[in-house]
């Protein structure tokens, strides 16, 4: 455990000197130290407010026992069995299924769902997802993944600057960055792209680990390996507009969010699906647990749509987005 903090320490640093590179890029010297003090502050405001910061980048809206009790009472259950403090309860009108976790520790934690997995999914299937975004929280993955992406996504801004400096003939002065056109033109694609891996390296292994955890606190293994095929296909066929947008924070998700239009989808911040699978299988086979992962029902996914107080909504900003009747509850 402390080899892993180690790494991923080293590996937070990485992307840290990235941002400062790119300053120095932008600005020279003068850019460097404003760089470096930026990186500073945001990651320092990570550090405390990286909840409600990626919160608000997906437009996620509480909901609580009055509004959403099937998904609260099912959430309350596992955070018990995880020997975890209830986490705040989210959730985003998107309907691609996906997940995440965020929070500075397990006593400020925070569990969003979107819409389109509560669609999607079964009940044992949702405790499975849910169980592995509560692995995250246990594991203190969701301060490190918040700050990889609040500093990924400052990484991304300074490279567009940098893209329009080349435009309108920024890169032809050596006063400001020193690079010229070849070099600017150098940091706008491997500045990126750097960055990109280095949240690959921090995801990846915490996804197995969370896979894991969360398998052995919902009880069974393939109630998260049935889920992660489902979704995997659904979120390859539907779009999530605020995920391309801001794709550095595409590693917090259980499923990779990009669709692979863009060009930040060249490097994979989440491990191979089937490989998952794979592993949850395994799992299933050393706890004695028999069945399949397969999908034995055909998932039928529309978005959202606003409406009436229907039995089986959910409630999100004093509008009820209805579905259909809830296979969950």
């Amino acid at each position: 455990m402390l080899m892993n903090y180690a790494k991923t320490a080293v590996l937070l640093a990485a992307l840290t000197a990235i941002l400062v590179a790119l300053g120095a890029a932008v600005g020279g010297q003068t850019g460097l130290v404003m760089a470096f003090a930026i990186a500073l502050v945001m990651n320092v405001v990570s550090l405390w407010k990286s909840d409600t910061i990626v919160l608000r980048m997906f437009k996620a809206q509480e909901v609580n026992e009055a509004t959403a009790p099937e998904l609260i009472g099912i959430v309350r259950d596992l955070a018990r069995k995880a020997d975890l403090p209830m986490p705040h309860v989210y959730v985003m009108n998107n309907p691609q299924p996906n997940a995440f976790a965020t929070g500075r520790s397990p006593s400020h934690a925070a569990l969003c769902a979107s819409t389109g997995l509560l669609e999607a999914l079964g009940r044992e299937e949702l405790s499975g997802v849910l169980s592995h975004e509560l692995a995250h929280v246990k594991n203190r993955d969701t301060l490190t993944m918040a700050i990889a992406a609040t500093i990924g996504g400052a990484v991304s801004m300074f490279a567009q600057y940098l893209q329009l400096g080349l435009l309108f003939g920024g890169g032809r002065s050596n006063d400001r960055g020193g690079l010229g056109i070849l070099g600017t033109l150098a940091a706008v694609i491997i500045a990126p792209m750097a960055a990109a891996l280095v949240q690959m390296a921090i995801s990846r292994s915490r996804e197995y680990q969370a896979d894991r955890l969360g398998a052995m606190i919902c009880g069974n293994p393939l109630w998260l390996a049935s889920a992660l095929r489902k979704i995997n296909v659904l979120a390859r066929q539907i779009e999530n507009p605020e995920a391309e947008a801001i794709p550095a924070a595409a590693h917090m998700f259980i499923i990779n969010p990009l669709n692979g239009h863009g060009f930040d989808n060249l490097f994979s911040t989440h491990p191979n699906v089937e490989n998952r699978v794979a592993a949850l299988e395994e799992l299933a086979r050393e706890m004695g647990v028999s069945g399949s992962a397969g999908m034995n029902d055909g998932p039928s996914v529309s978005a959202p749509a606003i409406g009436g107080s229907r039995p089986g909504g959910v409630w999100i900003g004093g509008q009820n987005y209805t579905k259909p009747p809830s296979p969950w509850g």
